[in-house]
C-alpha cells in the first residue's frame, strides 16, 4: 500500500503555532521567526527558547552528507538518552508536523496542555512506541491529520498541491537532558550534536543550523523558527 500523503506545511510561525493551539496545546509558548542567525538578531529572540525549526533544501549533497552521517553512526555508535521521543515520517509532505511534534514531545516538561488534549493525548499513547510504531500511529490520528491540513491551507503563500514534489525538509532541534538532538523523521536516528543547556540552547542550535548552510553555500532557501516562552 503506498504512503499517505498530506499537503506541505508552510515555514510560519503564526500557522504553526495556531497548529498546536488547535490540538489543545496553550499559547504559553509561540513560534517566531530568527531574522538572522548573527548575535545581535539571536538577542532579538525572546527567551527561553525549548525548540528550533530549521527548513532546508534537500539537495544532492546534502543527501550525499546524509548517507556518510548514516554510515558513520552505525560504524562508531553514539549515546541516546532513552527519553528522547523520535518519530519517523511515513506520511509524505509531513515534515512540518513531524518537526511540531518532535519539538513538543520532547519539551513536555515546559508546555501546557488543555484537559483532554489530542495532541497530549497522541504523546501519551505513543511515548513507549518505536519509532516506527509511532509513525503508524499518526497516520491513523484523524484530529492531528484534519488540523494539519486545514493549518496547511492557511498559510501566505498558496499550498502546493498534495501530489507536488517538494524538496525543502523540516527538522527540529532540542535539548534532552543536556545534550543537543536533531530529529528528523528521514533518518533513521536522532543525531547527538553535543552538550548544551537551556541557557545556551539557541545559540547551539544555531550552530547546527549553520552547519546545514554552510554544506550548500549558494543555496538561499532556509528559514529558522523559534519555539519561545509567552512574547510574541
Amino acid at each position: 500500500m503506498e504512503n499517505p500523503r498530506w499537503l506541505p506545511l508552510e515555514a510560519n510561525p503564526e500557522v504553526m503555532s495556531k497548529f498546536l493551539h488547535s490540538l489543545g496545546m496553550l499559547p504559553t509558548w509561540q513560534f517566531g521567526d530568527v531574522y538572522g542567525l548573527d548575535p545581535e538578531l539571536l538577542s532579538m529572540v525572546p527567551r527561553p527558547v525549548c525548540a528550533v525549526l530549521l527548513l532546508f533544501p534537500l539537495t544532492e549533497k546534502y543527501e550525499a552528507f546524509k548517507q556518510q552521517e548514516e554510515e558513520r553512526i552505525k560504524a562508531q555508535g553514539q549515546e541516546l538518552s532513552p527519553n528522547v521521543y523520535f518519530i519517523k515520517q511515513t506520511i509524505g509532505n509531513a515534515c512540518g508536523t513531524i518537526g511540531l511534534i518532535h519539538a513538543v514531545a520532547n519539551n513536555l516538561a515546559h508546555l501546557e496542555f488543555e484537559p483532554d488534549c489530542p495532541l497530549k493525548k497522541f504523546l501519551d499513547q505513543t511515548t513507549k512506541m518505536s519509532p516506527e510504531e509511532k509513525a503508524a500511529f499518526l497516520e491513523k490520528d484523524e484530529s492531528i491529520r484534519v488540523t494539519h491540513e486545514s493549518s496547511a491551507q492557511e498559510g501566505q503563500t498558496e499550498a502546493p498541491s498534495i501530489d507536488e514534489k517538494v524538496n525543502l525538509h523540516f527538522i527540529a532541534l532540542v535539548n534532552v537532558e543536556g545534550q543537543l538532538y536533531e530529529l528528523d523523521g528521514r533518518k533513521p536516528f536522532p543525531i547527538v550534536h553535543g552538550k548544551t543547556s537551556e541557557d545556551a540552547f539557541l545559540e547551539d542550535a544555531i550552530e547546527v543550523c549553520k552547519t546545514f548552510m554552510a554544506r550548500d553555500p549558494q543555496e538561499l532557501r532556509f528559514t529558522v523558527i523559534a519555539l519561545s516562552k509567552d512574547s510574541y
